[in-house]
């Protein structure tokens, strides 16, 4: 665990170090490129390779492609409760997504000319569910929903075989309930290869999502400009920003949770400015994590990733949380001081408000998507949303009238430019019968 003071005079540099993610390695990439090179030379046979080199897993090519029998078998093995709360988790979802629906428009512009936009749903896309040490079924329900809300036509998902050979089964599950069929068991660098570039088995996508390793997320890096991808979600990250009414065990709790997703590289933060609270979070930190099944990894994280930022007023929190940029910002505060931070705290991946808000509902239930930016890059960058799965074109319509108001304007910029064909694109029509 790390200490720094807000108006230490090395605060800037040590927070600084701190933050600094190793988003490239050069090793990685190297390894990513030649993975990428080979799926795409070789296709099917390179997934088969890769499989049995990462997975440890040998499969046919038939086996590519999951059955719908084997879904189906998934669906019916998991119990009625889960089904149900899978269900009302997705609902959850769904409604909050209908409200981010983007809207197709058009008015008259200041020279008289119909303009606006149309927004279409992207053809095809690809989904990656991290499926091997921790299966992530949440982010099943975090993605597909969202494409189908959208109007995608194709959605293919790719999810890797656990080290027992087989696809967990509750993934399958939950892909099924969400009324997909074309999965794939392919993992790592090699299943983002084969959805950017295309196999004998998998048809090439038009963008990819979801989250993944270091390697699944350098792949996305390499193949972005031949399709699209969502971002770049690195190791996850909490801050919580609290006051003297927070609760050291609460604030404990929401950071174990973040630390246990297993990299080891995840990031903790706890800004606060009362000293007590501080000590009692770190009691706490201790206790809880003898009892937890990832201890092992969240001890490494509360070690060398576990940050106290000691700060004095809400304006230097706010600063503070400004420029880290947490993909998850924990408000443990008086209810009166809410307002101030969330209009104020403007780098955020996900705010959650108050002591009964942990980030667990975000990840599973509450409605907005659980793929947030990391590694600071919250200041430029948003959550998963369902605009993401659309693209958009402008719409132009001049007519005779309205392009006599735009010639000066073409004109000038015509003349400034010595674009003499641009201007004479608009001149000809104004010259014709």
């Amino acid at each position: 665990m790390l200490i720094l003071n807000y108006c230490d005079t090395d605060y800037n540099e040590k927070l600084s170090q701190f933050c600094k993610l190793e988003i490239y390695d050069s090793n990685i990439s190297i390894r990513v490129s030649e993975i990428l090179n080979e799926v795409r030379a070789n296709g099917d046979d390179a997934l088969l390779a890769f499989s049995k080199k990462f997975d440890h897993v040998n499969i046919s090519k038939e086996c590519i492609k999951i059955p719908q029998r084997q879904l189906d078998k998934s669906a019916e093995s998991i119990s009625v409760i889960n089904k149900e709360l899978i269900e009302k988790a997705k609902s959850s979802i769904d409604d909050y997504h209908k409200e981010c629906l983007p809207q197709s428009w058009k008015k008259e512009n200041n020279q008289g000319a119909t303009v606006g936009e149309k927004y279409y749903p992207i053809n095809r896309v690809g989904i990656y569910i991290p499926g091997g040490s921790v299966p992530l079924i949440s982010t099943v329900i975090m993605t597909i929903p969202l494409a189908q809300l959208a109007g995608v036509n194709e959605i293919a998902v790719c999810t890797p075989p656990q080290k027992n050979g087989s696809v967990s089964s509750e993934i399958l599950a939950a892909i099924q309930m969400c009324g997909v069929n074309e999965v794939y068991q392919v993992g790592g660098a090699q299943a983002i290869a084969a959805l950017a570039f295309g196999t004998e088995s998998i048809k090439p996508v038009d963008k990819i999502f979801g989250p993944g390793n270091a390697f699944v997320v350098e792949a996305k890096r390499q193949v972005f400009g031949e399709v699209g991808i969502d971002l770049l979600p690195g190791p996850s990250e909490i801050m919580v920003i609290a006051d003297e009414s927070a609760r050291a065990d609460f604030i404990a709790a929401d950071l174990l949770a973040q630390a246990e997703h297993g990299s080891g590289k995840e990031k903790i933060y706890l800004v606060c400015s009362d000293n007590k609270l501080i000590d009692g979070v770190n009691i706490e930190l201790n206790q809880q994590v003898k009892n937890l099944t990832h201890r092992e990894t969240i001890n490494s994280v509360i070690e060398s990733g576990y940050l106290v930022i000691k700060t004095d007023t809400i304006d230097e929190s706010i600063i503070v949380a400004n420029s880290i940029a947490p993909e998850h910002l924990g408000l443990h505060v008086k209810e009166a001081f809410y307002e101030t931070y969330v209009e104020n705290i403007t780098t955020a991946g996900a705010i959650m408000l108050g002591a009964y808000s942990p980030v667990v509902l975000g990840d599973f239930t509450a409605g907005p998507s659980h793929t947030l930016p990391t590694g600071c890059s919250g200041r430029f960058s948003s959550g998963l949303r369902i605009t993401d799965f659309f693209r958009r074109s402008s719409i132009v319509q001049y007519d005779r009238e309205s392009i006599k108001n735009a010639k000066p304007i073409v004109d000038m910029f015509s003349e400034l430019e010595k674009l003499d064909a641009h201007g004479n694109s608009l001149n000809i029509r104004l010259d014709s019968n």
